[in-house]
């Protein structure tokens, strides 16, 4: 009856981009996107609320590393 949302596999350019988990030392908010090697750009994917989240922008990505910014 209910189902898990399937996660299809999502590619990036990983030559000019690297994921970035931006967290808010103030209130703890957590987005997750690509930072632009180059020019610092940063590109938002989704917000993240929980730890379950998370693991499926990870797994959606295939990333094993991600790096946090304040």
């Amino acid at each position: 009856m209910f189902r898990r949302k399937r996660i299809q596999q999502a590619d990036y350019d990983r030559e000019n981009w690297r994921p970035v988990l931006k967290c808010s030392i103030c209130n703890g908010e957590r987005v997750a996107g690509f930072k632009n090697i180059h020019t610092g750009e940063f590109k938002e994917e989704c917000f993240i609320r929980d730890d379950e989240e998370l693991e499926a922008f990870k797994h959606k990505y295939a990333i094993t590393d991600l790096a946090k910014e304040y």
